[in-house]
């Protein structure tokens, strides 16, 4: 079965998830700018429609496994989850003026 990466006006849904997380945000937008653009057919609006909603769900997916892999390396010794916040990174010279 040939796979084809098309992006034109079709809309036909079948476009396979992008490979990382980015590229499946950045795919998101894309639709979203085609379905508020108005230039879609009913047709198309719905097929564009349905891809966001599996791109959103593969998202989600994503995140959520992205969770989990960072529970598991955040696991204390006693088998339970020792959650820190993130220590947020110094201001560069954001006050400063």
């Amino acid at each position: 079965m040939a796979e084809h990466h098309s992006q034109g006006r079709g809309g036909d849904g079948d476009e396979p998830a992008p490979a990382d997380f980015a590229a499946t945000v950045e795919r998101l937008e894309q639709l979203v700018e085609r379905l508020e653009s108005g230039e879609l057919s009913l047709e198309g609006s719905l097929a564009a429609f349905e891809q966001g909603v599996r791109l959103t769900r593969d998202a989600q997916r994503r995140l959520d496994e992205a969770e989990l892999r960072v529970r598991t390396l955040t696991e204390g010794e006693a088998g339970g989850v020792d959650l820190q916040p993130f220590a947020a990174p110094p201001a560069e010279d954001d006050g400063d003026r």
